[in-house]
Parts: structure tokens; C-alpha cells; sequence
């Protein structure tokens, strides 16, 4: 089944279906809906995304429908002699499609990429909560090496 997953960029037709995935969503805590008075906030950061050098929103599809998304984000950082990182974030695979590879096939996809663009470093960020996806980043070749913090601001 994986081997027939299409991984491309999104388009803003794929928007509700991404939406939905990340309403889905109960550990994240993002505040996502599916109300229709929110979309106007997706379309303008999905615009946003789409204009940026260094920012890109994926896809997953399967038969026609999304069954997964992840973004990657790059940073030039001075630490570690200039060198180019990847950042991989919202990596999503719709409920029903859970433990089928396409997550896997997604951060594979990412890496790859990571490792095309020469980046010295591929970072991700999971919530403490995710023991599951802790476990399925280990298996890829994750280390959890740093501990993070952030700031709610809104």
C-alpha cells in the first residue's frame, strides 16, 4: 500500500483535508478546527508558506485522498560553521491510516531531501505526551538529544 503514496507539495485544495487532520489532533493542543470561520487563518498561513524560500508544506496522498502532511522549515545557523538545517514539523498521518508506513515514508522523504539540499542536521520536536511517536522517531534514527522549552504568547 505505502509503495503507492504520493508525496507532493500541498496545494490550497488540499487545505480542508489538512485541516482536518490537525483538528483531529486531541494531544497537540494547537487549537485547530474545522470551522468554517478559521479558514481564512489556514489560507493566509498556507499562502504565507507557499512564498517562502525556506519554508515547504507536503502531502501524502493515497487513492486520490491526503492521508498525511509534514512541513519542513531550513535555518542557516552560524553554531556548526554555517551549516544548513532542516527543521521537520506537523507531521500528520490521518487516524485511519496509522501504522501502515506512511509516516515513516514521510520523515524518509524529508531526510532525503535534507540530505539533497547538503544540510548538516535534521531536527524535529515531538510533545512529551507522544511516548508512541518517540518511539517511532527513535526507529528512524532519531536521538532526543536536546530538551526544549516554549512560551504560549496567545
Amino acid at each position: 500500500m505505502v509503495e503507492d503514496l504520493l508525496i507532493r507539495r500541498a496545494r490550497e485544495e488540499d487545505l480542508p483535508a489538512l485541516i482536518a487532520l490537525f483538528s483531529a489532533d486531541d494531544v497537540g493542543g494547537h487549537g485547530d478546527t474545522t470551522d468554517p470561520a478559521a479558514f481564512d487563518d489556514y489560507l493566509r498561513a498556507f499562502n504565507m508558506i507557499e512564498a517562502s524560500a525556506n519554508e515547504q508544506l507536503f502531502a501524502a496522498e493515497l487513492a486520490g485522498e491526503v492521508v498525511g502532511t509534514f512541513q519542513i522549515m531550513f535555518s542557516r545557523t552560524l553554531t556548526g560553521r554555517g551549516g544548513l538545517v532542516m527543521v521537520i514539523e506537523a507531521v500528520q498521518t490521518r487516524d485511519d491510516m496509522r501504522g501502515k508506513g506512511i509516516g515513516a515514508t514521510m520523515v524518509n522523504y524529508a531526510i532525503a531531501e535534507a540530505a539533497r539540499r547538503d544540510c548538516r542536521l535534521v531536527q524535529l520536536a515531538s510533545n512529551m505526551a507522544r511516548t508512541d511517536a518517540h518511539r517511532f522517531y527513535e526507529r528512524l534514527g532519531f536521538a532526543k538529544s536536546h530538551v526544549g522549552f516554549k512560551m504560549r504568547l496567545k
